[in-house]
């Protein structure tokens, strides 16, 4: 069974398990906890990490030097049981390695360790990709955290999500999983999308380019979370329709596009890692006291 660590101070308490160094809760002083709770009415998600790929591969199956291997949708990391090798009452660090099971589907020797880190109200989120073999190490890595709609407080108001560079990045649509080799005009309006139902009907919102490192996600006139990203250029936003959470989704690297390469160092937004070196990915999110 998967073991639940929990970190805290005096604002914060934040949740993560085992399986998948998923955060499970993220609970301010007042008691409200702002993430999503995994009903399997819509989403047993919370907060996955994505690793090695993001999105859908053609057929859930991915090239690696032409040969194929078998890849569900966003990998395979939160579906892991993780080691947990550093705990202290504000940071947890939670790690997974290469196994003989994981090189039959992705042949590379990786360290992947995921710390969730509290300063005040703010919780930081870094997954580190480290490459221990001796081979460039082509992947995608990505966060998928799940937070409440309406906020808590919220209820009844507006909520949007504001670009902090009030950029209208354009939209990549989605076709069975894979993105469309077409963008469609922004729905940003100088930075910012006033959320509303129906607005996933046909799947996330991805934008590959342009949203900047930062962004509010609020209820106008009540509740606020801020975010800030490193080394993740890409967005996406997404929600089960009718489904109380909304997604807020940061990534280095994407689906795989419809009739497009299959190989997966040619995905779009791809790392390629030398040999021996490591990347670091991480987002902020800091919360209303």
């Amino acid at each position: 069974m998967p073991t639940i660590t929990r970190i805290a101070n005096d604002v914060l308490s934040i949740e993560i398990s085992s399986l998948g160094a998923e955060m499970q809760a993220a609970t301010t002083q007042d008691g409200a906890n702002w993430l999503w709770n995994g009903d399997a009415a819509f989403w047993t998600g919370r907060s996955p990490v994505l690793f090695p790929i993001v999105g859908k591969a053609p057929d859930d199956t991915l090239l690696i030097d032409g040969k194929p291997y078998s890849m569900a949708q966003h990998g395979f990391a939160r579906r892991r049981e993780f080691s947990l090798t550093a705990a202290t009452a504000t940071l947890c660090r939670y790690t997974l390695e290469a196994t003989a099971e994981t090189r039959a589907a992705y042949p590379f020797d990786f360290r992947l360790s995921v710390e969730h880190s509290l300063d005040g109200p703010t919780l930081t989120v870094a997954a580190e990709v480290e490459n221990r073999g001796d081979v460039s190490m082509p992947f995608g890595c990505g966060f998928h955290p799940a937070f409440l709609w309406p906020l808590p407080g919220g209820n009844g108001k507006t909520h949007v999500v504001t670009l902090d560079n009030g950029a209208e990045p354009k939209r990549q649509p989605l076709e069975n999983g894979l993105l469309s080799r077409h963008r469609e005009a922004s729905p940003f309006d100088k930075g910012r999308l006033v959320l509303a139902q129906g607005q996933f009907d046909n799947d996330a919102l991805v934008f590959p380019d342009d949203a900047g490192d930062g962004l509010t996600y609020e209820a106008e006139g009540g509740p606020a979370l801020t975010f800030r990203f490193e080394n993740l250029p890409n967005l996406a936003l997404w929600s089960k329709p009718g489904a109380p959470f909304l997604c807020i989704e940061p990534w280095h690297g994407t689906a795989a596009e419809f009739g497009g390469a299959r190989e997966l160092k040619d995905r779009p937004y791809a790392t390629v890692l030398p040999a021996g070196e490591s990347r670091r990915f991480a987002f902020s999110v800091t919360f209303p006291v």
